[in-house]
């Protein structure tokens, strides 16, 4: 059987005006301007546009007159998945979106995979502004957001002087992680950190890696490292120093597993993430390992699940910093000179870390 032909077509802005009797600028205000009408003008354009099946001004031809998207942005050099894996960029990402809220704008998940350079995402992006989170220097989407004409805040990193800018202060904040370990006698130490570059690096990092490094808070956190201990008498350049790409408990598993094949004797590993951390507390129970009578393991990041199992870490305020990074994003002032908003963050001592074994004591496990 043939299927009719005489559908009825959705109705229109024009055909709701003309049969309410009313002008198309009225049927626009009861959606975008409610102020505008009385509550019973209001109420009887809804009624007879559901009634009528008016679905309501088509967002993109109005985003087009005016120039308004209504949504921020947020750029994540990462799958879509890790703003909602990963415990500090979900408490980030709850922190933006509370921003959002309060000033009545969406937001756009901008995810970008770190091993594609495919920047249509970011071009595409109706946005009326861009969150960067975290990201090289070098790479490729932070270059196609800064080639947009919208403001842009930066989070994390770069740190770049021309650009808002929202973080900890990384050397200050890993510093005190040191001050800590060196104050309980730890000389032999390892490194555990995430990803330098945009190239893919899973093994230990020389120190000339380390100096190169794209990836603006990581080079920060190892160059403090690297100042501490050297002032304290260690040869940075005996530090193993083991890179993830990915950032995974798994992955701190595995760097630790390496780091301890490297140097045997070391007592103290430092993580530059809770993750990394709790990788590596994993790793040392499989080997039989107390912690930290037999090694001390510290993180960053303070994520809750890294306080439940009482890591030594550093704590920052993961939610305040996307709403901080938010509020400098919808601000309506132009700013004169680029803002840099940066956060406390607090050492941790947990029961993680300890004073070194003595020479004398002997190694539980493998």
């Amino acid at each position: 059987m043939a299927r009719s032909t005489n559908a009825r077509r959705p109705a229109t802005l024009a055909s709701l005006a003309a049969e309410l009797g009313v002008s198309r600028t009225t049927v626009s205000n009861a959606y975008n301007r409610p102020d505008q009408l009385s509550p019973e003008l209001r109420k009887r354009v809804l009624e007879t546009a559901r009634r009528l099946g008016y679905p309501g001004p088509d967002p993109v031809a109005r985003s087009l007159r005016t120039r308004k998207a209504g949504a921020v942005g947020l750029l994540l050099t990462e799958n879509l998945s890790y703003a909602f894996r990963d415990p500090g960029a979900v408490g980030f990402l709850e922190g933006l979106a509370l921003a959002c809220e309060d000033a009545g704008q969406g937001l756009t998940l901008i995810p970008a995979s770190p091993e594609r350079e495919d920047v249509a995402a970011v071009h595409r992006a109706g946005v009326d502004g861009f969150v960067v989170y975290s990201v090289p220097e070098d790479d490729p989407h932070l270059a196609a957001v800064l080639e947009r004409p919208v403001p842009v805040v930066v989070c994390d990193q770069p740190r770049l002087d021309n650009l808002d800018w929202v973080g900890p202060d990384d050397r200050k904040a890993i510093k005190a992680v040191a001050d800590h370990l060196i104050g309980l006698g730890h000389r032999r130490i390892g490194v555990l950190c995430m990803r330098l570059a945009r190239g893919r690096n899973d093994g230990p990092a020389t120190v000339q890696r380390q100096a190169n490094a794209s990836f603006h808070v990581q080079k920060a956190r190892l160059t403090a490292l690297a100042e501490e201990f050297s002032e304290a008498g260690v040869d940075w350049t005996t530090v193993p120093v083991v890179e993830r790409f990915d950032h995974t408990l798994d992955s701190g598993a595995s760097a630790a597993a390496q780091a301890l094949e490297i140097d045997p004797e070391i007592t103290a590993l430092v993580c530059t993430s809770d993750i990394l951390a709790l990788g590596a507390l994993r790793e040392a129970g499989n080997r039989g390992l107390r912690v930290p009578e037999d090694l001390t393991i510290t993180g960053f990041d303070g994520i809750p699940d890294a306080e439940r199992a009482g890591l030594t870490t550093v704590r920052q305020p993961w939610l305040e910093k996307g709403r901080a990074a938010g509020r400098l994003l919808l601000e309506t002032s132009e700013p004169s000179r680029p803002r840099h908003i940066q956060l406390e963050t607090q050492l941790i001592t947990g029961s993680t870390s300890g004073p070194p074994r003595s020479g004398e004591e002997f190694w539980f496990g493998p």
